[in-house]
């Protein structure tokens, strides 16, 4: 099979932002620098706090010391390549003369292959630290492999697969931390039964002077007994100095009591003993600042507000840059009035002690998942002639927050402006939430008429039938009894692939996608304390896969910082074009596939792992333009890309495949194997039964409601699915159902009739439009 694709042309279409006045009508939801009061009282204070400062700063220099021993522009050291997550590298041994000629270095199969269980999409980024790659696996594993040929050298299993399946969206990992003395090198792995592991780098073996046998138990500590099936840790730690800054994972969940749901207290670990170092309350207590925004002592089961995500720092000013999700739960807080800080918050501390330096919410109240799903991006840029160290926050709503990241000030006026109200019983909205003046969001907000879509009459009538059915409304309107389309959803907009930012240029590119939802409230148990939960259906689009709103539904935008205005912006592919012209409809160009998009930068490319019609990408663009440059076909992946340099070759990595399919693929220049799904593991089925073949591909996400994956024999699960009947269902079964599943659910195995009669077997006791079904 060639491995030459056509080159793809692409309107690039510049948008400008509209500009405004600050109006900051709760000037308690910032918090500027706090300075410390020059009285002997704290005097001793200011000693202790000067000397943690110190330890921080001598093991800060030791480590980039020795990192210097190794080309920085060679390496990918950290998940976003640098304490910035920035996910730029300067090289450009690959560029648009040559992308076309990439093929097939090495790959590496996952231990978990091996295991019998089936996780989902392989999400982890491996780093590189001079000639060895490191890297994480959805079950837990962690591996040493030769940077050039791919060679395992170590791997380490942390055992975490054993204890049952995770919280929240099952088993997965994004990726592992790095950190040396110079002396001695760790790799610190999180996992999903909430341990810390701190193994060395060399050998793989757990360092016997970390905590208890080379881990510590991440559940205490935390103020409240804490269950291990509702806490766990996906991202990799943030390193700075000699401490490990840890999140968390917090299950979203409605079947038990209020006070189950730990806090998400962000913690930080002496690298070298496991000891803790101190603890950022995300639920404030008594006393401390925000405590006030929990009213009714609503603090005491208040849980989650926890960084689930990446997060960024910056060494030179000893800051770090916390992106905090939603109080629980999602969907109501009626048991939880006031504005809940730190809960949907940016948060600067200092590295060293944890310290709040400032912070912005950017959602009062949070009612919508409204995480901050990514790694802000620490951006150096100039504004109106001032140099100014930014901190960018793209959100899943589709606005990118910008601060000035010493001071917290807001690079350009976010205004506090009236809301839609909740109507649900105890429900207590805020009257307003923040709105960026500038830059322009970058994906569409809220439902409207406006912007359903028009590929034809018949197509648009559709669609407005679809929203006819439920509540609807500009951004922040709330759910509701009856069901609310949420536009953007909990998907975003802009999700936990985050954005890239090009030093050079000042040029921020971000992936985002339209992904409504369907946020409908019913009556909780009593004995859980809910008062009301979210039912389903949980997704709602218009006709078909259609999206409700108009294209791109998938696109990327490249934002100049300077100035707050877009360059360009341009769909993420072909998308879901051929169905619209399946349709009846007049052919529209490239649309857009609404999935995530993880995006890498070099000197001169943007680099894009999205899906399209037709398979899996690697996708080069033209940072300039945004032309499309060169299409890469390879395996089913759902994980952000890295680029190094190794034996003076560039090589691209990435994570392939789901279940017992994963693995790493490697693409360089100059090799004669072509990236297609022939190199991904494959699946092992030991039987074609369709309940036998659910259970080997589809159980993992369909049986725990993976991101709304339709449950066997649920018919509330089904119900907007099955408005068209079957014949579509088996045809989103085969095609996929971006960014969620992947075509053929991965079985590429199965034969239409095979996968059909799965969807049979899911449908058993399902009534449909082509008759009832007997439970």
């Amino acid at each position: 099979m060639s491995r030459l694709r056509p080159l793809m042309s692409w309107n690039a279409k510049r948008v400008s932002a509209n500009s405004g006045t600050l109006r900051m009508s709760r000037t308690s939801r910032r918090v500027k620098p706090m300075l410390p009061a020059p009285t002997m009282a704290i005097f001793n204070v200011m000693a202790s706090r000067m000397a943690s400062f110190a330890r921080f700063y001598i093991a800060y220099f030791a480590y980039f010391a020795c990192s210097s021993a190794f080309a920085a522009d060679t390496d990918w050291p950290s998940y976003g390549n640098d304490p910035a997550s920035t996910k730029y590298a300067p090289l450009e041994q690959i560029h648009a003369g040559n992308v076309d000629q990439l093929g097939v270095a090495w790959t590496w199969q996952s231990p978990d292959n091996a295991l019998g269980k089936f996780p989902g999409p392989f999400k982890s980024t491996p780093i590189k630290i001079a000639d060895t790659l490191f890297v994480s696996t959805s079950l837990g594993h962690v591996a040493a492999i030769d940077a050039v040929t791919g060679r395992q050298r170590w791997v380490f299993d942390t055992g975490s697969w054993k204890r049952g399946t995770p919280p929240n969206l099952g088993y997965n990992h994004r990726g592992v931390a790095y950190w040396t003395s110079g002396d001695s090198r760790r790799i610190l792995m999180p996992t999903n039964d909430a341990y810390l592991w701190s193994l060395d780098a060399d050998t793989g073996q757990p360092d016997s002077a970390f905590g208890n046998g080379g881990r510590i138990d991440l559940t205490r500590g935390l103020g409240r007994p804490v269950r291990r099936d509702m806490y766990a840790v996906v991202s990799p730690p943030l390193v700075m100095g000699d401490l490990a800054i840890v999140g968390s994972v917090i299950a979203d969940e409605w079947s038990r009591p209020l006070t189950d749901y730990p806090p998400g207290d962000v913690r930080a670990f002496d690298v070298r003993t496991g000891e803790l170092r101190w603890t950022f309350h995300a639920i404030p207590r008594p006393g401390a600042r925000g405590h006030d925004t929990w009213l009714d002592a609503s603090w005491k089961v208040g849980g989650a507000v926890n960084v689930w995500t990446l997060m960024s720092g910056d060494p030179d000013l000893g800051y770090v840059y916390l992106p905090f999700g939603t109080p629980s739960n999602d969907w109501y807080g009626g048991h939880r009035p006031g504005d809940n800080l730190f809960g949907e918050s940016l948060v600067c501390l200092e590295a060293a002690t944890g310290k709040l330096v400032w912070h912005f919410q950017t959602v009062h109240h949070g009612l919508w998942d409204y995480d901050l799903p990514a790694a802000p991006n620490l951006v150096d840029i100039t504004v109106g002639g001032r140099d100014i160290k930014a901190v960018a926050q793209v959100t899943k709503q589709g606005f990118l927050f910008v601060f000035d990241r010493v001071t917290g000030e807001p690079v350009w006026p976010v205004e506090e402006r009236p809301v839609p109200q909740s109507r649900v019983p105890g429900e207590r909205t805020s009257p307003t939430q923040p709105f960026p003046t500038r830059p322009a969001p970058f994906e569409h907000q809220g439902i409207s008429l406006d912007n359903l879509i028009e590929y034809s009459e018949a197509l648009r009538a559709e669609a407005i039938a679809v929203v006819g059915k439920f509540d609807y409304g500009p951004l922040y309107t709330p759910p509701s009894l009856r069901g609310t389309i949420q536009q953007p959803g909990d998907g975003g907009g802009g999700e936990w692939s985050g954005a890239a930012f090009d030093p050079e240029t000042s040029r921020l590119y971000i992936p985002s996608q339209s992904h409504a939802i369907l946020v409908k409230l019913e009556k909780g148990d009593p004995q859980t304390e809910h008062r009301y939960r979210r039912t389903g259906p949980t997704s709602v689009g218009g006709p078909g896969p259609l999206p409700l709103t108009k294209p791109p539904h998938g696109r990327v935008s490249a934002l100049d910082l300077n100035t707050g205005d877009y360059d360009w912006v341009v769909p993420n592919g072909d998308g879901l074009r051929q169905y619209v012209i399946d349709r009846g409809a007049p052919d529209p160009g490239p649309v857009g596939m609404p999935a995530l998009t993880f995006p890498m930068l070099t000197k001169s490319l943007l680099f894009l792992i999205a899906p399209d019609r037709g398979g899996n990408f690697l996708n080069a663009i033209d940072k300039k333009t945004g032309e499309f440059v060169h299409k890469v076909p390879i395996p089913y992946s759902y994980a952000a890309p890295m680029t190094y340099l190794a034996d003076d070759r560039q090589y691209i990595v990435f994570a392939t495949g789901q279940g017992n399919q994963t693995g790493l693929m490697a693409l360089a220049l100059q090799s004669d194997q072509a990236a297609t799904d022939d190199d991904a593991p494959r699946s092992a089925l030991t039987s074609r039964e369709p309940g036998d073949i659910y259970a080997a591909i589809c159980a993992r996400c369909h049986d725990e409601a993976v991101e709304g994956a339709p449950r066997p024999g649920h018919a509330g699960d089904w119900q907007l699915r099955l408005t068209e009947g079957t014949e579509e269902v088996v045809a989103r079964t085969i095609e996929g159902m971006p960014p969620y599943m992947p075509a053929r659910g991965l079985c590429d195995e199965c034969t239409d009739e095979e996968l059909k009669a799965v969807v049979d077997f899911m449908l058993d006791g399902v009534a449909t439009e082509d008759g009832a079904r007997e439970p």
